[in-house]
């Protein structure tokens, strides 16, 4: 394999500035209302402890992970549930906080999901939205900031296990 190279696309200081403004409107959104936060593993665990430090509404977290894409660097179309650590979360608000918005195979699977566990509201945070990619329309609430088709690496997200430490986002230019 060769060494990946990777270009700056979006800085730590846009992603810093966005995710106050993202935990602004969640803020306004459920003020006077607990809002349980759901981190899908591995990839939002850095964009969701940033938000839930910004956001100023009483929160609970959870999380869960899934597996779509397996070792590759692009979707099967398949969606396992790996882990879930959520409880009850009937009559409650449910926020899923995601790093990418992709194909919205794996959204629409967690949609189907939780709709079933009956929570009192469901929506959806994404750091990074590609809607050239959607296959199946998924309903986004909050997003970071819209991306064209490029593999990206940092701020949590990853290629085959490294870059997750990078402070920005990067474009990774020969995978």
């Amino acid at each position: 394999m060769s060494k990946i190279e990777i270009e700056e696309l979006i800085s730590e200081e846009e992603i810093k500035t966005r995710i106050k403004q993202i935990a602004g409107d969640i803020t306004a959104d459920y003020s006077g209302k607990s809002l349980l936060f759901v981190g899908i593993l591995k990839g939002s665990f850095i964009f969701l402890a940033d938000l839930v430090r910004q956001a100023g509404v009483k929160t609970e977290i959870a999380f869960m992970a899934l597996s779509s894409y397996a070792d590759s660097s692009c979707s099967n179309g398949e969606v396992k549930l790996l882990y879930d650590s959520l409880e009850s979360v009937e009559g409650k608000h449910l926020l899923v906080v995601d790093d990418i918005a992709d194909t919205g195979v794996t959204l629409a699977f967690l949609t189907r999901v939780l709709s079933m566990r009956r929570p009192l509201s469901l929506k959806f945070c994404v750091l990074l939205d590609k809607p050239s990619r959607r296959k199946v329309e998924v309903a986004l609430d909050y997003i970071g900031f819209q991306i064209p088709d490029e593999f990206v690496v940092g701020y949590g997200l990853d290629y085959a296990g490294d870059f997750r430490n990078l402070k920005g986002i990067y474009k990774a230019l020969n995978i």
